[in-house]
C-alpha cells in the first residue's frame, strides 16, 4: 500500500511517540549501535520505513533466515514500496556440477538496483549477507549500458554478453542467455521480467524493445537496456582465468598438493579443448582481489539487525557448515589454503555492526547485544492476532476501540477486498473509509480500510492506534509470473523437430524426419522437408506445404519403435477413416450426454451471500487469474438449473483443493449435502485434513469414510449421512457402495479422476443422475483439446502456477554416492526429509541397505507399487507425521500426497524417465516455502542413447520457462488427453499421433453441432503448388533450423491478406527485414488458398508454361479466360485429370497465375449471381 506525496499517516502516527523520537535523534546524531525492543515483525517494519522515509535515507535489513527475510519484505511493502529480497546462494566447489543458476540470478538483479540506486530497502538473511560476491566496482564495469543511436558493434555486445556470463541459445527462454542472428540480438539479463531485444544497423543500435518468450514477439519500445552480468564469478577471458588457475597451481606446496594440482590442470585441459566449466564458484578467491558482499553496496544504508540473537546463532552455524564442506573438499582434492574463503567470519560480521552503526530491533529483551550499544529503547506497542476474514470476529474485535476513539487501520488484502469490506462495514453501522492510497492522517473513531496486508496486526495503546490484518501467506517470487506454457500447439512442436523424429504426413502417413534439403529447380532456389518411409521409399515435401506435417506426438512416454507407413499405399488412409469414424461416433455420443444433461431437472443453487464471502476472505493466498474464472465459471453452472458435469485441469500444486472448496462451501451454505471422492485411504486423510482445517469455524459437519475409520465407526457415519446431519463427506470407493445413502447430496467432487476405473464413473452416473459434478484431474490438458472440445465437454483450466513456489534448484549429475550422502545429510541438518527415487522393485531394499550403511543415524523408508494399499498408507503416515527421514521409492511418489517438509529429490537413472514423468515428480518437492533441490543423476559408465541425452540436456536448462519446461508440459498435457478422452480414443490418437487426431476431432465436433461452415476440405484437396520461384527462408537470414521450420509452418497457415501480414510483422520483428524469397513464401501461401476455393487441386511448370489441374472444368470460366488472354490458354478436358494450360509470355510465373486466378474468381463471382437471380 503506497502513500501520496507527503508524510505517510503511518509516519505521522509516530511523531507522537517519545521513543520513537528517541530513536529517530539517535539515527540523526549517529549515536549508533542502539538497541529497540519490544518490536513485534510488523513494528519493525512501521518503524524502519518511518525512520527512513524522515531521514531520506535506504536500509540494510538482516533476518535470521530467508523465511525471516520474506517476511519482512512483505511487511515492509504494506508501508511503502521498493523492498527487495536478497537471497543466499549455494556454493558448488566441483567445476562438473551442472546446477540451474536462478538465485545467483536473482542476486545480480539485487546489486544491479543498488548500483543504480532503484530500491529502498535490501532485506537478506544473515547468511546472504556474509556470502561473497561480485565487487561493486566490477559489477558497475560489466554493466554496459546501450542506448538507441548508440555506435556499437555487434561483435563487441556479443563479447560483452560472453564475458558477462550469459550462455548462446538459439533462442532465448531464460535468464543469462543470449541468442544472435543476422543483425538482432537477443538476451535475458537477471532481474528483469521480459528478455531484451537489440536491432543493429550497421555499426549502430537502431532499436531496443523488450519481448515475451512464448510468442518471441516484442512487447514494448525501449529507450536503452543495462546489460548486467548473469553470474557471480567472472573471469575477463578464459585465457585470464586459465593463466590464473596455471599461476596458482604452480604455487601449490604441502600436504594434499599433488590431488589439488590434478583437479586444476583437469580443468585447464578442459578449458583448453573447447569445454566450457559449467561451475566456476570454487575459483572465486581467484576472481577478485577484493573480497566484497552485500554490505559494500550498502555503504550509506541505515543497517538494521532483526531478531540479533537469532541471526548470530545462524551466523555462527552457516559458517560452521560451510567450513565442514571446505575440509571435505579438501581431502577430495577441489579446494585448498588460498581457495577455501567465500563468506565473512562471525568477528568480520560483528565489526561491521560497529562500523555502520548497527540498530538492533528485538522483540524480547536479551543479555546483551553482540556488540557495546550506546543507547537502548524499550517500545510498548501490542500485537492483534491475525484476522481470518470472518465480519463478526472483526466486528467484535474493533468495537471496544472505536468507543475509545482510536484511529483503527484494517488491512484487507486485494484492492477488491478492501472496497467490498468497507462497503460491508457501512452496511454494519461503522463508520468507515476505503483508502486507494495511505492517507496524510487516519481519522480517530473510525475504520480506515486499506490493501496490502502484514503478517500479524499491532497497536500502541498511547498513541491509541491500532491496526488490524487480514492474514496472508508471503509472496515469495518477484519475478513476473507468466502464463503457463500453453502447449498442445502444432505449431510448438515443430520447431522442436531433430532428424530422426517421426513426423505425421497428412495425406501419406507416418515417416521419419530427415531435414531440411535446399535443392535449385529450374534454375531456382527451394528448400524441402526429406522424409523417409517404410522400404526406402522418400518425399520431397515443399515447405510450401508444411502444413501437411506435424511432429508424431504419442500419449504414451515411451522410446518404442512407431510403424511406418509405405507411400503410395491406402493404409494411412484407411487409419485415417477408422479414426475418423471413431471421434465421430464419440463425439456423437458426448452431444447426447451433453443434450440430455442440459433437459434433466437439477437443482438450481442460489446466488453467494455474505458467508461465502467471509469463507473466501480467509483465504490465506492471493487467487491467480485463472483461479477466479474457473471459480465463476464453476459457480455460474452450479447456479444453472440442470446438472453440472465439469473438469477442473491444472498442474500439481495449481490451487485446484481451493477451487473444489469454495464450490462445496456454496452447496453446504444452500443446505445440500457434499460428496468428495479421492482414490486412495491416504488422500482421504489428506483431503479430510485440509478440509477441516480450511472450514474452520463455520457450523458445518465434516466426516471421512475409509479404511482409517472402523467398523463401528463406519457404522454411525452412514446413519448419520442418511439421517443429513453430515454436511461434506471424504471417502475412498466406498462412498460409491450400495450400502451408502444420503439424505440430500447437491455436489461430488472427484479427485484425480484419471485413477478411476470406467466401470467406477459409470456407477457414480448412474447412482446421482442429477446431482453437481466437479471432476479434478492433476494431469493438465492441452488448451487446444479444450478448445476442440467447446459445447460438448465443460472444463476448466489452471495454468498459472501460485507466486509463491520458489524454483527448484535442479542439478545434473553423474550418480555419485559421496555428493548423493552430502546432499542427504545437507537436507536432514535443516530438519528436513528425502525423496531417494530407485526404481526397480527387485533392488530397492538392497539399495536402502546401502543408503543405511552410509547413513547409519537416518531413519529409512521404503515404498513400491507391489506393496499393497494399507502398507503404502501406513509408508505415507509415517512420511507425513516425520517418522521416516528417507523415503527409499519408485516413480510411485509421482501419485502420492503432499509432503511440505520433503524438499530434497534424489533420482537414479534419471535418463530412463520420461521428461514429464521427471516434471511431476520434480513438482513432489518445493511444496513449502524452503527452497528444494532436485539432483537427477544418471550412470557415469554408461552409453547414453540419444534420446536420453536429449531429454537431460532438456533437464538441464529445465527452469520454470525453459524449453525443456515446454516439452514436459506437452508430453504430460496428451496424458492429461489421453486421460479425459479415454482408453479407446488413447489407441486411435497414437495411430494417427496427437494433432492429427485433433483437427480430426475438431471436425467431428462443429459437424456435430452444425457448425462447419463449408465440407470438411480433406488434405487431398490440397493445393500443390511446384513453380519456378525463388521461395525459401535463407540460411543467412535465418540460421537455426528450428526457428527456420517454426517460420515455415507460420507461413503455411497463412489463409488470408491480415495473416499474411501478422506474418510479415512476426519476421521484421524478430530476424529483420525480410528478403524476396521469404516474401515469394508469402505470396504462395496465399495462392494457395485461393485455388483450394475455386477447386484448383494443382499448379506446375513446364518451362515457360503453367498447367492448372482443376477438379472440374466450368465453361463459363474458360470462354472468359480465353476472352481475356487471348491465344495463352489451351484446355485439356480429358476425363481423368483436367486441366488448363497457360503461357507465360513476357509475364513471371507468379504474375501469370495472380492473373488467371484474378480471372476465374470474378467468372466464379457472376455465375453465382446468375444462379441466385
Amino acid at each position: 500500500m503506497k502513500s501520496g506525496g507527503h508524510m505517510s499517516g503511518y509516519t505521522k502516527i509516530l511523531q507522537k511517540s517519545g521513543e520513537y523520537l528517541t530513536v529517530k535523534k539517535c539515527v540523526d546524531e549517529r549515536r549508533l549501535p542502539m538497541g529497540i525492543i519490544g518490536l513485534s515483525s510488523a513494528c519493525k517494519a512501521h518503524y524502519i520505513t518511518s525512520l527512513c522515509e524522515q531521514t531520506k535515507k535506504k536500509a540494510l535489513v538482516l533476518c535470521p533466515d530467508e523465511a525471516a527475510a520474506l517476511k519482512t519484505v512483505q511487511d515492509l511493502s504494506a508501508f511503502s514500496s521498493g523492498a527487495l529480497f536478497y537471497p543466499s546462494r549455494d556454493f558448488h566447489f566441483r567445476s562438473s556440477d551442472s546446477s540451474s543458476k536462478e538465485y545467483e540470478q536473482q542476486r545480480i538483479g539485487v546489486l544491479s538496483k543498488m548500483l543504480s540506486g532503484d530500491y529502498s530497502f535490501i532485506v537478506c538473511s544473515v547468511q546472504a549477507a556474509m556470502q561473497f560476491t561480485v565487487p561493486e566496482k566490477e559489477l558497475s564495469r560489466r554493466s554496459v549500458l546501450v542506448k538507441v543511436g548508440d555506435d556499437l558493434e555487434e561483435s563487441a555486445l556479443v563479447s560483452a554478453l560472453s564475458s558477462a556470463g550469459y550462455v548462446r541459445a538459439e533462442q532465448v527462454d531464460g535468464e543469462g542467455q543470449f541468442s544472435l542472428r543476422g543483425g538482432i540480438i537477443d538476451f535475458f539479463p537477471p532481474g528483469k521480467s521480459e528478455p531484451v531485444r537489440v536491432e543493429f544497423w550497421g555499426d549502430s543500435v537502431d532499436s531496443i524493445s523488450s519481448f515475451e518468450t512464448e510468442s518471441q514477439r516484442r512487447t514494448e519500445m525501449l529507450s536503452e537496456v543495462l546489460v548486467t552480468p548473469s553470474c557471480e564469478v567472472l573471469f575477463e577471458s578464459e585465457d585470464v582465468l586459465l593463466e590464473k588457475i596455471k599461476d596458482f597451481a604452480s604455487r601449490i606446496r604441502g600436504k594434499g598438493a599433488q590431488k589439488i594440482k590434478a583437479t586444476l590442470l583437469d580443468d585447464v585441459s578442459k578449458v583448453e579443448s573447447g569445454v566450457r566449466l559449467s561451475c566456476l564458484d570454487r575459483y572465486l578467491p581467484l576472481a577478485y582481489e577484493n573480497r566484497e558482499t552485500v554490505f559494500d553496496y550498502a555503504k550509506d544504508c541505515l543497517l538494521f539487525v532483526s531478531e540479533s540473537s537469532a541471526v548470530k546463532s545462524r551466523a555462527e552455524s552457516s559458517s560452521k557448515l560451510l567450513l565442514e564442506d571446505i575440509k571435505a573438499m579438501v581431502e577430495d582434492g577441489y579446494l585448498t589454503k588460498g581457495l577455501d574463503s567465500f563468506m565473512l567470519t562471525v568477528a568480520e560480521l560483528f565489526s561491521l555492526y560497529e562500523k555502520r552503526g548497527a540498530v538492533f530491533a528485538d522483540d524480547l529483551a536479551r543479555g546483551s547485544f553482540d556488540v557495546p550499544v550506546k543507547e537502548l529503547v524499550s517500545v510498548s506497542a501490542s500485537s492483534t492476532p491475525g484476522w481470518d476474514g470472518t465480519m463478526s470476529y472483526l466486528l467484535e474485535d474493533i468495537e471496544p476501540f472505536l468507543k475509545r476513539k482510536f484511529a483503527v487501520v484494517v488491512m484487507a488484502g486485494t484492492e477488491k477486498s478492501a472496497k467490498e469490506l468497507a462497503y460491508d462495514l457501512e452496511t454494519e453501522g461503522v463508520k468507515a473509509h476505503y483508502y486507494p492510497v495511505v492517507p496524510a492522517e487516519f481519522p480517530e473513531g473510525a475504520v480506515s480500510v486499506v490493501s496490502g496486508f502484514v503478517s500479524a496486526g499491532f497497536g500502541y495503546q498511547s498513541l491509541s492506534f491500532i491496526v488490524f490484518s487480514i492474514s496472508r501467506k508471503t509472496n515469495i517470487s518477484q519475478r513476473k509470473i507468466r502464463k503457463r506454457f500453453s502447449g498442445g500447439k502444432g505449431i510448438a512442436s515443430l520447431e522442436e523437430l531433430s532428424r530422426g523424429d517421426y513426423v505425421v504426413h497428412a495425406v501419406h502417413g507416418i515417416g521419419i524426419f530427415d531435414g531440411i534439403k535446399t535443392m535449385k529447380v529450374e534454375g531456382k532456389t527451394k528448400d524441402f522437408i526429406k522424409i523417409n518411409f517404410r522400404g526406402n521409399d522418400v518425399l520431397y515435401v515443399p515447405v510450401t506445404q508444411l502444413d501437411l506435417i506435424s511432429k508424431y506426438i504419442s500419449p504414451k512416454d515411451t522410446d518404442r519403435a512407431v510403424k511406418l507407413n509405405r507411400l503410395g499405399s491406402d493404409e494411412w488412409k484407411k487409419t485415417k477413416n477408422r479414426v475418423r469414424a471413431a471421434v465421430k461416433d464419440m463425439a456423437a455420443q458426448l452431444t447426447k450426454i451433453y443434450a440430455k444433461r442440459l433437459e434433466a431437472k437439477g437443482f438450481a443453487f442460489s446466488e453467494d451471500f455474505y458467508m461465502q464471502n467471509d469463507f473466501e476472505r480467509r483465504f490465506e493466498f492471493d487467487e491467480t487469474d485463472d483461479q477466479l474464472i474457473a471459480i465463476d465459471e464453476i459457480k455460474n453452472d452450479m447456479q444453472r438449473p440442470y446438472p453440472m458435469d465439469r473438469l477442473l485441469c491444472g498442474d500439481v500444486g495449481f490451487g485446484k483443493t481451493e477451487v473444489a472448496l469454495r464450490a462445496a462451501f456454496k452447496c453446504v451454505a444452500d443446505g445440500k449435502q457434499c460428496a468428495v471422492l479421492v482414490p486412495t485411504t491416504i488422500l482421504a486423510f489428506q483431503h479430510y485434513q485440509t478440509i477441516k482445517k480450511r472450514f474452520d469455524g463455520f457450523p458445518i459437519e465434516i466426516e471421512m469414510l475409509s479404511r482409517f475409520r472402523s467398523v463401528s465407526q463406519r457404522g454411525k457415519i452412514k446413519k448419520a449421512l442418511k439421517a443429513g446431519s453430515i454436511d461434506l463427506i471424504v471417502g475412498t470407493h466406498s462412498l460409491i457402495a450400495r450400502t451408502v445413502e444420503f439424505k440430500d447430496l447437491g455436489l461430488l467432487i472427484v479427485d484425480e479422476e484419471q485413477r478411476f476405473g470406467v466401470a467406477q464413473k459409470e456407477k457414480l452416473k448412474e447412482k446421482f443422475p442429477l446431482v453437481d459434478v466437479l471432476t479434478l484431474s492433476a494431469t493438465p490438458i492441452p488448451r487446444t483439446l479444450n478448445m476442440a472440445m467447446t459445447g460438448i465437454r465443460d472444463m476448466s483450466v489452471l495454468e498459472m502456477p501460485p507466486s509463491d513456489r520458489q524454483p527448484v534448484q535442479t542439478y545434473v549429475i553423474p550418480h555419485d554416492t559421496e555428493l548423493v550422502c552430502e546432499a542427504i545429510e545437507r537436507e536432514l541438518r535443516r530438519g528436513g526429509q528425502v525423496y531417494y527415487l530407485h526404481n526397480r522393485t527387485e533392488t530397492i531394499d538392497r539399495t536402502a541397505a546401502k543408503l543405511k550403511e552410509r547413513l547409519p543415524d537416518a531413519r529409512i523408508g521404503i515404498g513400491h507399487g507391489k506393496m499393497s494399499e494399507e502398507e503404502l498408507s501406513e509408508v505415507w503416515r509415517q512420511l507425513l507425521e516425520g517418522e521416516i527421514d528417507i523415503l527409499v521409492c519408485t516413480t510411485i511418489i509421482e501419485t502420492g500426497v503432499d509432503v511440505p517438509n520433503a524438499n530434497t529429490l534424489i533420482i537414479e537413472n534419471a535418463d530412463r524417465l520420461g521428461l514429464a514423468q521427471l516434471h511431476q515428480i520434480r513438482g513432489r518437492v518445493g511444496r513449502s516455502a524452503r527452497r528444494a533441490f532436485a539432483y537427477l543423476t544418471y550412470n557415469p559408465q554408461k552409453q547414453l542413447s540419444p534420446e536420453a541425452e536429449r531429454r537431460l540436456s532438456a533437464i538441464r536448462e529445465y527452469t520454470e520457462f525453459g524449453s525443456g519446461f515446454r516439452i514436459a508440459m506437452r508430453d504430460l498435457e496428451i496424458r492429461g488427453a489421453g486421460n479425459v478422452l479415454g482408453a479407446e480414443q488413447h489407441g486411435h490418437m497414437e495411430a494417427v499421433g496427437y494433432d492429427m487426431y485433433l483437427k480430426l476431432l475438431s471436425e467431428a465436433v462443429e459437424n456435430q453441432k452444425g457448425e462447419l461452415k463449408s465440407p470438411v476440405q480433406d488434405e487431398d484437396n490440397e493445393c500443390l503448388i511446384d513453380i519456378a520461384v525463388d521461395a525459401h527462408i535463407p540460411e543467412t537470414y535465418i540460421e537455426s533450423v528450428k526457428n527456420r521450420l517454426f517460420m515455415y509452418k507460420r507461413i503455411a497457415c497463412v489463409k488470408n491478406k491480415d495473416d499474411a501480414q501478422d506474418v510479415i510483422d512476426e519476421f521484421i520483428d524478430r530476424f529483420g527485414e525480410p528478403p524476396q524469397s521469404v516474401l515469394g513464401l508469402i505470396e504462395i501461401a496465399l495462392i494457395r488458398n485461393r485455388c483450394s476455393g475455386l477447386g484448383i487441386y494443382e499448379i506446375s511448370q513446364r518451362k515457360d508454361i503453367l498447367l492448372i489441374f482443376m477438379q472440374k472444368i466450368d465453361p463459363v470460366s474458360i470462354a472468359m479466360l480465353s476472352k481475356l488472354m487471348r491465344g495463352r490458354v489451351m484446355v485439356s478436358a480429358g476425363k481423368t485429370r483436367p486441366y488448363l494450360s497457360v503461357k507465360l509470355s513476357k509475364f513471371t510465373a507468379l504474375e501469370t497465375l495472380s492473373e488467371v486466378l484474378k480471372i476465374l474468381e470474378t467468372a466464379k463471382a457472376q455465375s453465382e449471381e446468375a444462379a441466385e437471380h
